[in-house]
């Protein structure tokens, strides 16, 4: 007679996707992912609102940088492994949602990390999200036939655990020391890939990555829309006068506009050709990311300024919109746009729009308009340019 079986079942793998793979595509859970962020950067975005209107400008900031790193961070985390490993199972969606709830729960927190310096919740979000994706890890070394592919995968699980506690630690630490903390704990952060990559690289597809980058800046520059349309809501029902408060919304507009055009006049998988590019590529996109949701915050502040409800003063309101708009534009040059451009005259477009768009916060209650203006010079001007090199062509 025989024995009935006492093993256990073994933990299914993930196999690695092919990189070269034609048409690759994001799928309806990835997108699905990306919009229960919404909530999270809809959170930080109002927290910073509020610091700045209220003249907190070093702890609007400070705050802003630290709980949108951490945002961006579990981001970029699942979408680089779901480049390598997507199977779209059964088991790979549900650790998926696990880590959307997790992302809820950190989103739940950000009022209170960023009023109050209580990470506590945010923590706990975190801790829900990489236990799911440290579970994807190990599933993905179990999956991996090649002993080096099967050591970054374990090594990536370990990083993210070991990373993971320190900031649980950090709970328990004093205040004055939590800020020192933080900075190591985000250092280790964006070393666990370098670190866990050093022998053999994930199978991540260039253009999938590509993809997944624009559709997360998409989503981003509408939540800039949706925040400053929220903004001009409230102040028509508090009757502000149309004169003032029309221009600061054409000049938004026109900023958001231009924003995702200058992001997407240009591929740029092609340029992911190797780990250390993708890797300069990918993080870059936080300043991207970050600068294109401040947008929103700073016209949000410029329509609070408006109807008297932050009492700041004007070069705050129009440096609140014109800084972040000159940084996502330089920093869209320096990480995309500068690789297909083909002489000085394109070159500079970007670059000098960046520097006019800084110069447009000192044109005072015309700052917002004077900025959109410029983007959109500086949209006409990339395209005439890029027309005449296809006619020379």
């Amino acid at each position: 007679m025989t024995e009935p079986s006492t093993a256990r079942p073994r933990l299914p793998g993930l196999r690695p996707r092919d990189p070269g793979e034609e048409h690759r595509a994001s799928t309806p859970l990835e997108l699905f992912f990306d919009l229960c962020f919404v909530t999270a950067v809809a959170q930080v975005g109002a927290r910073l609102v509020h610091a700045v209107g209220e003249g907190g400008y070093a702890h609007g900031l400070a705050g802003y940088a630290v709980v949108f790193f951490a945002i961006w961070w579990a981001w970029m985390n699942f979408t680089w492994f779901a480049s390598a490993y997507d199977d779209d199972g059964p088991l790979y969606r549900v650790a998926t949602l696990v880590q959307i709830a997790g992302a809820l729960v950190f989103s739940a927190g950000i009022p209170r990390a960023f009023e109050e310096a209580d990470f506590s919740v945010t923590v706990a979000g975190y801790v829900v999200m990489r236990l799911a994706l440290c579970f994807q890890w190990l599933r993905a070394a179990r999956g991996e036939d090649d002993a080096a592919a099967r050591r970054t995968a374990l090594r990536y699980a370990g990083g993210l655990l070991v990373v993971q506690a320190w900031w649980v630690l950090l709970l328990f630490l004093p205040d004055g020391l939590w800020w020192y903390g933080a900075l190591l704990g985000i250092a280790a952060d964006v070393a666990v890939p370098a670190v866990a990559e050093r022998d053999r690289a994930t199978a991540w597809h260039p253009e999938h990555i590509a993809e997944r980058y624009g559709l997360f800046t998409l989503i981003v520059l509408g939540e800039s829309v949706t925040a400053a349309a929220l903004a001009v809501q409230a102040s028509l029902d508090d009757e502000v006068a149309l004169a003032h408060l029309l221009p600061v919304a054409a000049g938004g507009l026109l900023l958001v506009f231009a924003a995702f055009w200058i992001y997407f006049a240009a591929p740029i998988a092609e340029h992911l050709t190797s780990n250390r590019r993708a890797f300069l590529w990918g993080y870059g996109h936080y300043l991207i990311f970050a600068s294109a949701a401040a947008i929103g915050a700073g016209l949000e502040v410029a329509v609070e300024r408006i109807e008297h409800k932050a009492h700041i003063p004007a070069l705050a309101a129009a440096a609140a919109v014109t800084v972040p708009a000159a940084v996502f534009v330089f920093m869209v040059w320096a990480l995309h746009s500068r690789h297909s451009k083909r002489d000085a005259a394109e070159q500079a477009v970007l670059p000098v729009t960046a520097a006019l768009l800084l110069a447009c916060t000192f044109a005072g209650t015309w700052a917002v308009p004077a900025a959109g203006a410029v983007a959109v010079l500086a949209v006409v001007a990339g395209a005439r340019l890029a027309g005449r090199d296809l006619a020379a062509g």
